[in-house]
C-alpha cells in the first residue's frame, strides 16, 4: 500500500514548490574576503561575477562588484552589514545575479533617502511598486524629441536671458560660494504647482548643509513635489559615486510615465573626486589630475538619460541642472570642462559680482543656453530681445567710464539705463516669478516706466508693479497693447508717472 502523505499546507500550495521541486545538480559558487578597507573589499572565488553585480555577504551585508581581476573581484562595500566591523578578511560572499536597483514612484515624493533608497527622515521605507535599475542606457535617438516648452525657474536673468527649455541639461558653474545650489534650490521651489516633479541629489555635503536644504524646502512648500537623494560627506565613497544615478533613476521612472521633471545634481565635483578614490583604490591607471581614463564617460552617460521623449514613448522630459565647482574662476579645468562639453549650456557665476552684491551673480557674457529661444515664450522672447541688445551694450560702454572722460549725452543715456536695468535685474533668494510677472517687469522697463526714477528707487518701485500684477487677468497671449495698459495703469498705482 503506497504511503499516504500529509496534506500539503495552503502557503506550500501557493507557492506550488512541491509540484515543481525535483532532485538536480546545484552548483553554487562561494568567495571570501581577501582583503577590506577604506569601503573596497577584494573577493577571492566567484568566477561568474559579472560587473556591477551585487553581492551577498555572511553576515547580512552587500556589495557592488566594480573590477574584476585575474585572481580576485574589488568590490564596492554597499552595506557593511552588522557595523563597520561585520565585514572582516575571511568573511564569505556569493552571487545574487542581480544588479542595483531603487524604488520609484509617487511614494518617494516628499521622502529623503540614501542611495539604496533607504529612508533617512526617520519614517518607513517608501511603498514603492516599481523598481528602476540605478544604471540603464539613454534613450535612443528616435525615441527624443525637440526641446521647445519652456521650464521656469522664476529668476529673471535666467528665464529671460538664459532660458531653459524641459529635457534641457543646464550646467550651473562658479566658484565656491557664489550662490549654484541656492539658484538651483530656487529652480525646485518655483516648480511648485506647476505640475513638475523635482529630484534634489545632494552629494557629499556637510549634515549642516544637508539640514539647511531640506529646511528650505519644507518651509516653502517644495518638500511635497520633490524627493531628496542624500550622501553625505561621511558615508562612504561608494554611496557618493551611486548618488546621482539613484536620483536619475526615481526621475527617469517619471519620465517614461509621461510627466516632466527637474533633476538638479549637488555637485557632480564631489561626485568626480568620490569616483577618483574609489579608482584609487582600486588600481586603476590614474590620468590627469589623477582622475581614471572614463571620468568623461562617468558623467556623459549620466546626463545622456536627461531628454524629452516624443509623444509615442510617452512625451514625458527630465531636466538636469547638475553644479560644477571652479577654483578662481578657472573655467578651463579638468571636470568643468569636460562637463560644459556634455550640456546644452551653462549657467556662470561670477565672484566679483557676488562680492558686489550683484545677486544673483549670473556672468551674462559668459553663460549661454544653447537652445536658447526655442524653449521660450513667444511674448518674452520678444520683450527679452531688447532688454539683452540693452545690457550687453551697457557692458561694454561702462569700461569707458572707468578712464574719467567726458562722453555724450547719448552715451550717458545708455549707461544710466544699463544701471537701471542691473538693479531691476536684482533678486533675492526665495522670491520666483511667474511668466506673467516676467512679461509685465519687461514691458515696463522697455517702455520706459523706470527712467524717471532714481536708482535706489527702482526696486522697490518694481517689488510693487509685480505685487499689483499678480491679480492682472491678462495672460502670455493677450496683445502687447493690453499689457502696455495694465503696466502702465499700475505703475501709475505705485506713485510714479511713467516717462513719455
Amino acid at each position: 500500500m503506497p504511503a499516504e502523505f500529509p496534506p500539503a499546507s495552503p502557503l506550500a500550495r501557493q507557492a506550488g514548490w512541491l509540484r515543481d521541486y525535483g532532485f538536480r545538480l546545484r552548483l553554487e559558487e562561494h568567495g571570501r574576503i581577501a582583503a577590506i578597507g577604506d569601503g573596497i573589499a577584494w573577493v577571492h572565488g566567484l568566477p561568474s561575477a559579472a560587473l556591477d553585480e551585487v553581492l551577498r555577504f555572511e553576515n547580512g551585508g552587500s556589495g557592488l562588484v566594480f573590477h574584476l581581476g585575474a585572481e580576485r573581484l574589488g568590490v564596492i562595500v554597499l552595506d557593511p552589514g552588522g557595523g563597520d566591523r561585520g565585514l572582516t578578511a575571511g568573511t564569505a560572499a556569493a552571487l545574487t545575479g542581480r544588479t542595483l536597483d531603487i524604488g520609484a514612484g509617487d511614494a518617494c515624493l516628499g521622502r529623503v533617502l540614501d542611495p539604496l533608497g533607504k529612508p533617512l527622515d526617520g519614517g518607513l521605507p517608501p511603498r514603492t511598486t516599481a523598481r528602476q535599475p540605478l544604471e540603464a542606457p539613454s534613450p535612443p535617438i528616435l525615441a527624443r524629441d525637440f526641446v521647445d516648452q519652456p521650464l521656469i525657474t522664476g529668476c529673471k536673468l535666467v528665464d529671460t536671458l538664459i532660458p531653459i527649455g524641459k529635457g534641457q541639461r543646464q550646467l550651473i558653474i562658479g566658484d565656491n560660494g557664489t550662490g549654484k545650489s541656492a539658484l538651483a534650490l530656487d529652480a525646485v521651489i518655483a516648480q511648485r504647482g506647476r505640475g513638475v516633479l523635482c529630484v534634489y541629489v545632494l552629494i557629499s555635503q556637510k549634515r549642516s548643509a544637508v539640514v539647511a536644504t531640506l529646511d528650505t524646502l519644507r518651509r516653502t512648500g517644495a518638500l511635497a513635489h520633490t524627493c531628496v537623494v542624500v550622501a553625505e560627506a561621511t558615508a562612504m565613497a561608494g554611496l557618493k559615486y551611486l548618488a546621482p544615478f539613484a536620483g536619475c533613476a526615481i526621475a527617469e521612472a517619471w519620465m517614461t510615465a509621461g510627466r516632466d521633471v527637474l533633476i538638479v545634481y549637488d555637485d557632480l565635483s564631489t561626485h568626480a573626486r568620490a569616483y577618483r578614490e574609489i579608482s584609487l583604490l582600486l588600481r586603476r591607471p590614474p590620468g590627469r589630475e589623477a582622475y581614471p581614463g572614463d571620468i568623461f564617460y562617468l558623467h556623459a552617460r549620466l546626463l545622456e538619460r536627461s531628454t524629452r521623449l516624443s509623444p509615442a514613448h510617452g512625451g514625458g522630459s527630465m531636466t538636469a541642472l547638475p553644479l560644477v565647482e571652479t577654483e578662481q574662476g578657472e573655467l578651463s579645468a579638468y571636470i568643468p570642462t569636460n562637463l560644459i562639453s556634455i550640456t546644452d549650456g551653462q549657467i556662470y557665476l561670477d565672484a566679483r559680482l557676488f562680492a558686489a552684491g550683484l545677486l544673483p551673480a549670473v556672468d551674462v557674457t559668459r553663460s549661454v543656453s544653447r537652445i536658447g529661444g526655442k524653449a521660450q515664450y513667444p511674448a518674452i522672447k520678444a520683450e527679452a530681445g531688447r532688454m539683452k541688445l540693452d545690457y550687453l551694450q551697457f557692458q561694454e560702454l561702462e569700461i569707458f567710464t572707468r578712464f574719467g572722460s567726458r562722453l555724450e549725452a547719448s552715451v550717458e543715456a545708455r549707461i544710466r539705463r544699463g544701471r537701471l536695468l542691473r538693479e531691476l535685474l536684482k533678486q533675492e533668494r526665495l522670491s520666483p516669478l511667474t511668466p506673467e510677472q516676467h512679461l509685465g517687469w519687461l514691458i515696463a522697463y522697455n517702455d520706459g516706466c523706470f527712467d524717471d526714477l532714481p536708482l535706489e528707487q527702482a526696486a522697490d518701485a518694481l517689488s510693487r508693479l509685480l505685487h499689483r500684477l499678480g491679480d492682472s487677468p491678462l495672460t502670455l497671449s493677450s496683445p502687447r497693447e493690453d499689457w502696455q495698459q495694465a503696466v502702465q495703469a499700475r505703475c501709475r498705482d505705485t506713485g510714479h508717472e511713467p516717462a513719455a
